[in-house]
């Protein structure tokens, strides 16, 4: 089987991320999409396995296979949890609204390392741009602003949000240059050690639910060798216009 053709026909899950999902669109922005698709578990009986990722086959399109996003959302990667929890669904099948359903196990205080070692990378790709060329690219020191914004909401509510709402307007005047380097330097310090006071506090648990994830993981595979998932059979595609699942908008 082609790698497109699984993403083609065994979505359970997708969605469009980035600045569409963010709140942060404007009349340029791309549409970029992210899905999930589940490997029929017959091919893993074969000694060349499934892949775990698959680009397409639209541009600006990616999709892992259920294992694996469930693996990277366990150690709460940021693009896989926020993945989950997209407000722009566009194609969700049975077996990916049980997924969508336990987003909660996923969520743990893990996040804030693993959100804040991506910060951490961003920020030192930032400080060599305003090195080498006297300013930053404004537009990643945007989503990094976004994303550190997220992680410390995330820490303080146990609950992940990725729509910046009324923080829309003063992230695209970072986009579009208006605010100094060091002003936006001294936001995102500000943002990093309130996720840090946050982190202390938190009321999300230590550790995800590994236990609930591999008991999904398992029935699904297990329906899948069984042949009682039949591809298309629930699904709910949501035609020509995307849906808004998580404000309600439609």
């Amino acid at each position: 089987m082609h790698p497109q053709d699984l993403v083609r026909d065994h979505t359970v899950y997708s969605c469009v991320m980035g600045s569409r999902a963010f709140g942060l669109a404007t009349d340029g922005s791309d549409t970029d999409r992210r899905g999930v698709f589940l490997a029929p578990t017959p091919l893993f009986w074969r000694f060349e396995k499934p892949p775990t990722h698959v680009e397409g086959p639209a541009d600006e399109q990616f999709g892992w296979e259920l294992e694996r996003f469930c693996e990277l959302a366990l150690r709460a990667n940021p693009n896989v949890l926020e993945c989950l929890h997209s407000p722009l669904v566009e194609h969700l099948t049975d077996t990916g609204r049980e997924l969508l359903a336990l987003r909660d196990a996923f969520l743990s205080r893990q996040a804030h390392d693993t959100f804040a070692r991506y910060a951490l990378g961003q920020r030192k790709k930032l400080d060599a741009d305003v090195r080498t060329h006297g300013a930053p690219r404004w537009k990643h020191a945007m989503h990094l602003l976004r994303l550190l914004m997220s992680c410390r909401d995330l820490l303080r509510t146990g609950e992940l949000t990725i729509d910046v709402g009324e923080q829309r307007e003063p992230l695209l005047a970072v986009k579009r240059g208006e605010l100094s380097w060091p002003e936006v330097e001294s936001w995102m310090n500000r943002l990093a050690a309130e996720s840090r006071s946050a982190a202390a506090h938190s009321p999300l648990p230590a550790e995800p639910d590994r236990e609930r994830i591999e008991d999904f993981l398992f029935r699904t595979r297990r329906a899948s060798a069984l042949g009682s998932l039949e591809p298309h059979a629930h699904d709910e595609v949501v035609q020509g216009v995307v849906r808004r699942v998580a404000t309600g908008q439609g």
